[in-house]
């Protein structure tokens, strides 16, 4: 098998190893392909480090198949397609006992807390395993993750037909929140610094704001009737994108809080209070947000050439990452783990 270990300050090596074999309730997965997120990101500049072993495999964004079942695992088969939700709570906890178990106090999330998805072979709990249809493409599959993230988010925050919505930011997670969000009845304006991330908005028929260029603000205003959008989903994870979610939304609008903010930001807590504006934080997904997310990639409602931007072989880790730093217009870039493209 063949792994990327991530050794810490931003460095990676590919190496060879021997796959671990499924002890009771786990199963082997030979992984097709891993995306790379926002995230995986965080990571390579440090800012999960207390969390991430070093050296050690991350990504949680895949697709693949059953290579070998452990003792115990009943309801899979060897060759079966599969994605995984990676998410491991302990049940004890309080929100574990409240029922919200994706965001247990104790979580595992694999391939952050506990090695991940960037490997050609990976051995996880049966659980965690997510049936994918046997005619669906593996390099679409490996969309289902961030997709979940987007169906998670959009009914967070409560999306309903007829509604104007702003996203802010279109990244591969932003985008997807923008299509989920379209998909609801929502109508869908996107905020976008980067040209060719505005190009592929655009391509897609959504309208699209440069916040450089246009007045966001009174762009919303005029295409709102001076009401102001019932929802801004904040995904840039930058301070000017908290501020122009903020400043976009009508009366008893909701802020939706997207992106992983390594650092604290200024809000204008004087406009909350004015329209009495509600800030609803979003975080990972639950099962029912994961099969969701199969099925709407399964009637082809994600642009799949359009969102995957490029794959790269597994061996070419550290160009993917360099790839996504540079900003160069890269909506969605895959690792191809096979054993046979390593």
């Amino acid at each position: 098998m063949t792994r990327a270990e991530y050794l810490g300050g931003g460095k990676f090596a590919v190496t060879a190893d021997v796959p671990t074999e499924p002890g009771p309730g786990e199963v082997r997965l030979s992984v097709a392909y891993t995306g790379i997120c926002g995230t995986d990101l965080h990571i390579v500049h440090g800012h999960m480090d207390r969390r991430v072993a070093v050296p050690g495999v991350i990504g949680h964004e895949m697709s693949g198949r059953v290579a070998a079942l452990g003792t115990g695992v009943t309801d899979w088969s060897v060759g079966d397609p599969v994605s995984v939700m990676p998410l491991d709570w302990c049940g004890r906890c309080p929100a574990c006992r409240a029922g919200h178990t994706h965001i247990c106090h104790r979580l595992n999330f694999i391939g952050i807390d506990s090695p991940g998805s960037m490997q050609s072979s990976w051995t996880v709990p049966a659980d965690v395993l997510v049936p994918l249809p046997p005619d669906l493409p593996l390099h679409h599959a490996a969309l289902v993750e961030p997709t979940a993230v987007a169906v998670h988010d959009v009914r967070r925050a409560r999306v309903q037909p007829g509604e104007r919505v702003v996203v802010v930011g279109a990244g591969p997670v932003g985008l997807l929140i923008a299509l989920v969000a379209r998909a609801s009845g929502a109508e869908v304006l996107v905020v976008e610094l980067d040209p060719r991330r505005r190009k592929v908005c655009a391509s897609l028929e959504f309208p699209v704001l440069d916040p450089n260029a246009d007045d966001v603000p009174a762009s919303v205003n005029d295409w709102t009737d001076g009401a102001g959008a019932a929802a801004a989903f904040e995904v840039s994870g930058s301070a000017s994108g908290v501020a122009l979610a903020t400043s976009v939304l009508a009366t008893r609008g909701r802020f939706v809080l997207v992106a992983i903010h390594a650092t604290p930001r200024e809000v204008d807590l004087h406009r909350f209070f004015w329209r009495e504006l509600e800030l609803i934080a979003v975080r990972v997904y639950q099962r029912t947000d994961f099969l969701e997310a199969v099925e709407f990639i399964a009637r082809g409602e994600v642009p799949i050439e359009t969102v995957v931007s490029k794959i790269l072989p597994l061996a070419e880790v550290a160009q993917a990452f360099d790839d996504l730093e540079r900003g160069t217009g890269v909506v969605k870039l895959l690792l191809d783990c096979r054993a046979e493209a390593s």
